[in-house]
């Protein structure tokens, strides 16, 4: 298993386990994208934006054949779905020596509510998260911790057999796994080693040979361990934020980290750094996970000059993204980021632009931010946020260029309304 290096605080450094399609599901390797589950009525791949409109057709980048995660629509079926009601099972965990400190329910109420409000906000309301913890007290395994080969990314086959194995025969007489959508394995925090050091929380999902129970495979599923509390007293307000990252690999996204930590996307999306600041998801990925409608996306793949508003991302309604296909595989996205919503952490409105490639997978930079004033250093100063990619966002009279392939994104105005004006130029 690979670690990645997280941002760094003045206390200590941490490295995080790499999610799901790195590294297998539960039970077995990785398979090829091609190789899904074949839907259930309550699992059909969540997503979405799943007609393809004509004139949307070019900007609809699909995924690549062989890219185990891609960021390719639409999102392939194995995945939960991320629109409607989804019910979220959630199971607290121990060990015979290393029982779970104060109560079960107090470990879950780290993740709810605030989970769902993330959810609800993000998906401006058309993701209604359900979480349930039919058994409110700590689950115990048979096996001590270390038994299962856990430790800083062991290997998972076949540790994390065995561990599923224990938990459904354990909590299936009282836990009916149909009724889910996904499940949340909440380990006690004492178990393993502190977040600080390796963070041990990981997903797997979509892959066609996971175990069954109750007639249903356990095919999405989140595994949270430690605490990811850098000290800076923030942890009450945003230490739930891994749950939502690891629950963004249930419904198809992949990470956007890369080995170097932030530097690709930053803090623009929980996808890349899921400690810090609460931040919410690229456009691209609300429109990937159907939060997004087609006619708000505008598509600029025809040569010439084309002009685009587009209203703030956190705002219902309104235009949303600018999307410029380079290829069948990669394209621009222009979107408006404000500090409202879940972006608190945002110190610079303005028009972010980066580039997505569906033939990257993830952990290895399928999204790009463009910085628009690289090495300044950025504009925050707050922990466990990636500061130089902070203040990459365009103003007014600002322009990006691809001289490659004749692309140029200029932001040409800003209304009363706080839309902004881009014009986007095809050579």
């Amino acid at each position: 298993m690979r670690t990645r290096p997280r941002i760094r605080t003045p206390r200590a450094p941490r490295r995080c386990a790499a999610a799901a399609a790195l590294m297998g599901f539960i039970l077995s390797a990785v398979t090829s994208a091609g190789s899904t589950l074949t839907p259930t009525p309550r699992s059909t791949a969540g997503p979405v934006a799943a007609t393809a409109a004509s004139k949307l057709g070019p900007c609809r980048i699909a995924g690549t054949v062989g890219v185990q995660m891609s960021e390719g629509m639409p999102t392939l079926s194995g995945y939960s779905r991320s629109t409607g009601e989804v019910r979220a099972l959630n199971l607290m965990i121990d060990f015979p020596d290393v029982p779970g400190k104060g109560s079960a329910l107090a470990r879950f109420a780290e993740f709810f509510p605030q989970t769902s409000r993330w959810f609800r906000t993000s998906s401006y309301g058309r993701l209604v998260y359900r979480p349930e913890a039919p058994i409110k007290n700590w689950v115990r395994m048979p096996l001590p911790f270390a038994s299962y080969g856990l430790d800083r990314g062991a290997p998972y086959e076949p540790g994390y057999r065995q561990m599923v194995e224990d938990i459904v025969t354990t909590v299936d007489p009282k836990v009916d796994f149909s009724a889910y959508d996904l499940v949340n394995v909440l380990v006690t925090p004492n178990a393993g080693p502190s977040a600080l050091d390796t963070v041990l929380s990981v997903t797997f999902s979509g892959n066609g040979e996971a175990p069954y129970a109750d007639g249903v495979p356990l095919s999405n599923a989140s595994f949270i361990y430690s605490r990811q509390d850098d000290g800076s007293g923030s942890y009450g307000e945003t230490g739930f934020r891994v749950l939502p990252h690891e629950n963004g690999h249930v419904f198809g996204l992949p990470d956007l980290y890369t080995s170097d930590g932030g530097d690709a996307v930053g803090h623009w999306d929980i996808m890349s750094e899921d400690w810090g600041a609460n931040n919410d998801m690229l456009g691209w990925h609300k429109w990937k996970l159907g939060w997004l409608d087609n006619h708000q996306i505008s598509c600029a793949a025809r040569h010439g000059t084309s002009e685009h508003l587009l209203s703030p991302l956190p705002v219902r309604g309104g235009a949303k993204l600018a999307v410029v296909p380079l290829s069948d595989r990669s394209g621009y996205v222009a979107e408006v980021r404000t500090r409202a919503g879940n972006d608190e952490a945002v110190c610079k409105p303005g028009v972010l632009i980066y580039r997505v490639d569906t033939g990257v997978d993830t952990g290895q930079g399928p999204v790009k931010i463009s910085d628009s004033t690289r090495d300044s250093g950025g504009c925050t100063r707050q922990p466990n946020v990636h500061a130089e990619l902070s203040d990459a966002t365009y103003l007014p009279g600002d322009s990006f260029t691809d001289s490659e392939h004749g692309i140029r994104i200029a932001v040409t105005g800003k209304d009363a309304a706080g839309n902004y004006r881009v014009r986007v130029t095809r050579s």
